[in-house]
């Protein structure tokens, strides 16, 4: 029982310090009155911030009291109020609840993205210049580039842009300065299918829907059922590793 407590605030703490950095923007608020005497207040004191942004972060309605009781009680090696069974099922229902909402509002920001999106698609698909695939992949030439397209299994070496329709950028192979070389089948759909259709040389940019690149789920920095808009290079085909 005393093992379970000790392994959950551990738990707590490693998350804490591992997810703070020296980078956090401090913003004007209420200075602290407390006094840090010697290494070991500071040292403390350190620890409970980094706790304190780990929970602030996470969104958790703790009572201070009963939180802090629970610290007090594993540093001096007290039986816990609560049994490792009680713990398990307290836990337990506070993920549940938390996936159960953050499922929620994902689909409902899915739901705004798509009906967004479409909205976007069928707007450009009227603008000069813009083609639409029967897959729903929209593309505009911009450059036409010369001689053979690349197959399903050659490589290719592009530069490349990918904002979300709201304009925000997500990746830019061009502010890393340097192109990327991978398979045609190797990226999302929408790109497989655009690809083949290049030259060497060409410019184009493309408006991919969502069930061409990552669909309801999304995935870090580009949101469920995102409209991908890319600004894509086609530099070489095959090229060496």
């Amino acid at each position: 029982m005393k093992k379970m407590t000790c392994v959950l605030v551990a738990c707590v703490l490693f998350s804490a310090l591992s997810a703070w950095t020296a980078d956090d923007t401090a913003k004007a608020k209420e200075k602290s009155t407390v006094v840090l005497y010697d290494d070991s207040e500071k040292l403390s004191y350190a620890v409970g911030l980094q706790v304190g942004k780990s929970l602030q972060t996470a969104a958790i309605d703790l009572k201070m009291d009963a939180f802090v009781k629970g610290i007090e009680d594993v540093m001096a090696d007290r039986e816990p109020a609560l049994s490792d069974e009680e713990m398990m099922v307290v836990m337990n229902a506070f993920r549940q609840k938390a996936m159960e909402e953050m499922e929620s509002k994902q689909q409902a920001e899915a739901e705004t993205n798509l009906r967004d999106g479409q909205a976007f698609l069928a707007a450009n698909a009227a603008k000069e210049g813009v083609k639409t695939l029967d897959s729903g992949l929209q593309y505009r030439v911009i450059e036409e580039g010369a001689g053979p397209s690349p197959t399903a299994s050659d490589r290719v070496k592009v530069h490349y842009r990918g904002t979300l329709i709201d304009g925000s950028q997500f990746d830019s192979s061009y502010d890393r300065g340097e192109p990327v070389v991978f398979g045609v089948t190797q990226v999302i759909k929408g790109w497989t299918e655009a690809l083949q259709l290049m030259k060497k040389g060409a410019k184009w940019q493309l408006f991919i829907p969502p069930q061409l690149a990552y669909g309801p789920n999304g995935r870090p920095g580009i949101p469920p059922n995102a409209v991908l808009i890319f600004d894509v290079e086609l530099l070489d085909i095959n090229p060496q590793q």
